[in-house]
This record gives structure tokens, C-alpha cells and sequence, in this order.
């Protein structure tokens, strides 16, 4: 294992501003947006949604309130989220369905979850998603994932959730500042990891044959990674904050270290340099790198009608560069098409049912976060 870098408390704080810590006055968004802004609703301290069948909105909270909305119409709770601990960047995380809950109601959660003495990790649990009128129920949840280890601090969980075509869970697990985790294969702290849908694991994953939590993992050596999507042709693309710059956006290949905590397009905030990507070409470079950092938050590669010229594109918030991100692709590369300045910082992009892009804001000093709708002008 490395040799592990000291924390200082200065270099915590200096992390929480860098990435996501300081508060924003509120704003509209500026300058000449190709696209139509609706301020549609508004939560507390917003951190993810997902379209149900029915045209409903699920939306977490971070302080561990799941709540369903209608467009247009109530907000209401979905009732038996298990505890979460809130602190820091710790709480309720993503949420996502089943490719076939129409069939079998199974909805995804991610979370913060408490330890023993103070210490906490992300976990996973799946439900069945009881609706009612107006709010419903999650029912015979089970925690299907864990961090290993929990640790102390409440900081990178990162705990992104997503499915791919295939039916394979796919989990994005932050390295929780510890650094040396992200290159242990012993913890799955600082991974990507592919699960089935019960939490159990695919014999095809690249360790499967070493057993217990190294078998979860499919790629190694991540920081903090807030997004993953998949692309038309099935590739796994994420991203994730860098240290003291160097935000990545990275396409994920099997078995691939990414090189965190020996190199990196930043560097820590205690001063100490750490190498570039370049200079260790067994480590896999990002395809596309931000310095300074935009702290990337929330990720949709979109496929709707509402922008056909942006098909196949996606799109990041932005929450110290208050703004949505434009990447486009080609095959395996990426680079930044355009940066919309959204006038407050951008924690969640999803794809609507109807083709419009959604946002949700991150908290604003204590106002909420807003729901905005994106569609043509």
C-alpha cells in the first residue's frame, strides 16, 4: 500500500471549497442560452431524481427525505428510507429503477450510511416501490452493496448508481479522502464497480476469480466520481473531481487503473505535486481534463427528440462553475463542446420522457434548489 499523505485541516477546507462547500447567492442563468429555461419546482437540498413510467418525478433529498412529485401538480414523501447519515457530503444519494420495473417495482437507492463509533460509508439498498395517492412506500429493502471499509469523515462517497443495457449494476464509490483505498484491492473505496441486480457478482467481472470485494470491481484507481452514463454503443464513460484541479471525465475500461492517488492532472491541497497521467503510461489518462476545475456533478449522455442536433452528447453540471456542461464524443475520445452559464450550481441532468433536459439546482443558502426544464427556444 502507499505511504499515506497527511490530511491537514486546512486541506480539508481547502477540498470543501474547491468542490462543492461554498455557498452561491441565488441567480438566473446568463448570457445567451441556446435552450429555454422553466423554473418548475423546488426542494431541500436536492441531490438526484428519476422519471417514473407514469410521468412522475422521484427526487432525493440529502437530508434523507425521498419525495415524488408531480409535474405540475403535489409533492408528496415515499415512506421507509432507512437512515442516513447526513453530514458533510454524507445523506440520501441517487436513486434509480429497475430496466424493468414496470414488471417488478424494484427502485435503487444509494446513501451515506452510519458505522460504528463515527464512522460511515456508502451503501446501496433496492425496494419495491409501493405508490400510493399521493406518496407511496418503499417495502423488503435490503441493502444490497457496501463501502469496505467504512471509514471516518464525510467526504467522496461518491455512490452514482446506474444500469446499463445489459441489466448490470453499476456503482461509483468515491475514495472517501483517504487517498491509498482508490489503489487497495482489498476495499472497494475509489472503484467502479459492476454488480448484478441483486448485489451479487458477475463471474465476467476482470477479478471475479480473487473473491469478496475485489471481485466487485471493475476499475480502480478513481477519486471522487460523481457520474456515469453509457454511450448508444454500450461504452461506460465517468467523471469525477480531481484534487486541487484536474477534474476527469474518463472512458472506463475493464480492469484499468486511473492512477489516483500517484497520478493525477491536479494536485493536492497540502502543495505536493503529484505526477501527470502522462508520465505514467500504465495508468489510463482522462479524456478529457478541467483545470481550473468545474466540479462535475450529475451526467446524461442524451438520446431524446427535444435537441436532435445533440444526440450522443453529454451533459454535466457544473457546481463551483455554476454551468451545464456539452461534451461531445467521438468513438473513444471527448472533448468540451460548449460550458452554459446556468447562474447557480448544477448538482443533477437527467433526460425527461419528452426529450427535455432536467436540472436541479444544489441547495442556495438555505432556499432549496430548484427543478429547471430545458427545451428549445
Amino acid at each position: 500500500m502507499l505511504k499515506q499523505l497527511p490530511i491537514l485541516a486546512s486541506a480539508l477546507a481547502a477540498i470543501a471549497c474547491a468542490h462543492g462547500a461554498e455557498s452561491t447567492a441565488a441567480s438566473q442563468p446568463t448570457g445567451n442560452l441556446p435552450f429555454k429555461v422553466t423554473q418548475i419546482a423546488q426542494f431541500n437540498e436536492p441531490w438526484a431524481m428519476t422519471f417514473l413510467p407514469d410521468g412522475r418525478l422521484l427526487v432525493t433529498e440529502k437530508n434523507g427525505a425521498l419525495k415524488i412529485y408531480t409535474i405540475g401538480g403535489p409533492t408528496a414523501d415515499i415512506k421507509g428510507v432507512p437512515k442516513v447519515a447526513y453530514e458533510g457530503q454524507g445523506g440520501l444519494g441517487d436513486v434509480v429503477l429497475h430496466p424493468k420495473f414496470a414488471q417488478n417495482k424494484w427502485v435503487y437507492i444509494s446513501y451515506a450510511e452510519p458505522g460504528d463509533g463515527n464512522t460511515r460509508g456508502a451503501a446501496v439498498a433496492r425496494a419495491r416501490l409501493e405508490l400510493g395517492n399521493p406518496g407511496g412506500s418503499l417495502t423488503d429493502l435490503k441493502v444490497i452493496w457496501r463501502q469496505v471499509p467504512k471509514v471516518e469523515g464525510a467526504g467522496h462517497f461518491g455512490h452514482r448508481i446506474a444500469f446499463d443495457r445489459e441489466g448490470f449494476l453499476w456503482i461509483t464509490s468515491g475514495e472517501r479522502q483517504k487517498f491509498d483505498p482508490a489503489q487497495d484491492m482489498k476495499s472497494n473505496l475509489g472503484k467502479i464497480v459492476r454488480l448484478n441486480d441483486d448485489g451479487s457478482v458477475p463471474k465476467d467481472n476482470p477479478f471475479a476469480d480473487k473473491g469478496g470485494v475485489t471481485a466487485q470491481i471493475w476499475s480502480l484507481g478513481h477519486r471522487n466520481p460523481l457520474g456515469i452514463a453509457f454511450d448508444a454503443q454500450g461504452r461506460v464513460w465517468n467523471h469525477e473531481m480531481g484534487p486541487k484541479g484536474g477534474d476527469e471525465l474518463n472512458l472506463v475500461r475493464r480492469g484499468a487503473n486511473y492512477g489516483y492517488p500517484i497520478v493525477s492532472e491536479g494536485d493536492h491541497y497540502s502543495g505536493e505535486v503529484i505526477p501527470d497521467h502522462e508520465k505514467r503510461p500504465e495508468f489510463e489518462e482522462p479524456a478529457v481534463k478541467w483545470a481550473p476545475v468545474i466540479s462535475p456533478a450529475g451526467f446524461v449522455i442524451y438520446s431524446g427528440k427535444e435537441f436532435p442536433d445533440w444526440q450522443g452528447d453529454g451533459f454535466l453540471g457544473g457546481l463551483s462553475s455554476e454551468s451545464l456542461i456539452r461534451v461531445e464524443f467521438s468513438g473513444e475520445k471527448a472533448k468540451e463542446a460548449a460550458r452554459y452559464q446556468m447562474g447557480a450550481r448544477v448538482r443533477e441532468v437527467e433526460q425527461g420522457p419528452d426529450g427535455a433536459l432536467w436540472v436541479l439546482e444544489d441547495e442556495r443558502e438555505g432556499k432549496g434548489g430548484r427543478l429547471l426544464k430545458l427545451t428549445k427556444k
